[in-house]
């Protein structure tokens, strides 16, 4: 097994880990786990590569993961329809959660299109991957700072997060290899700046008291 293949099996197994235990404890916290925007962008990015894959390369051990990630950011999506609506604003009708859960999912899309237009596929993938991962390390730490506690989040996500973006990082950014014959600076970068807020992440969550606020549904 070649170095690229095992780095590329351990984000795949992390990142399956923060999908799955992110459906868990939206249910059980009756919350959602993931923020919205990057939700909405990893949704694309999944469900558009894992086509884009099959069409050029087959089952690959990506396509694959990208199939698997699709399926499990669905039940992530589905804890932000069913349980979100308590972290929306009060005096707005509720309807409007919904359409605008919507047109982020469609923003998603779009955005994630635009990618794939501007650049070569492989290049599109992962500027975009590395920037809506970027997004998300942010904005769990604004979702913590906003709720308050745990509730939604666990140390197996936060963790689980840091390794997956790690182990691509290290084989795309640092070493060059896999679909690349080189090392990519902007992926080094990028995915530096992922792990920095991840372990801020850490660091708070681990400081964050664990009562959850009762649900509003």
């Amino acid at each position: 097994m070649t170095t690229g293949f095992l780095l590329t099996l351990l984000s795949g197994l992390a990142w399956t880990i923060v999908y799955i235990d992110g459906i868990r404890i939206g249910i059980k916290d009756k919350s959602f786990a993931m923020p919205l925007w990057p939700l909405g962008l990893n949704l694309a990015w999944e469900l558009l590569y894992f086509l884009i894959g099959v069409q050029h390369a087959g089952f690959t051990t990506q396509v694959i993961i990208n199939l698997v990630w699709f399926l499990f950011d669905l039940g992530l999506v589905y804890t932000y329809f069913r349980y979100g609506r308590k972290y929306f604003p009060k005096n707005i009708n509720p309807v409007w959660f919904t359409l605008w859960g919507i047109l982020v999912v469609a923003v998603g899309f779009i955005v994630q299109y635009a990618f794939i237009l501007e650049f070569e596929t492989i290049m599109a993938g992962t500027y975009a991957a590395y920037l809506q991962n970027l997004l998300m390390s942010v904005l769990f730490i604004h979702m913590l700072v906003q709720r308050g506690s745990r509730e939604g989040q666990t140390m197996l996500i936060a963790v689980s997060k840091l390794i997956g973006s790690l182990a691509p990082t290290i084989a795309f950014g640092l070493l060059g290899v896999g679909a690349f014959s080189e090392p990519q600076p902007f992926v080094l970068v990028i995915g530096s700046l992922m792990a920095f807020f991840d372990l801020i992440y850490i660091v708070m969550l681990a400081k964050t008291r664990v009562d959850v606020c009762p649900a509003a549904n």
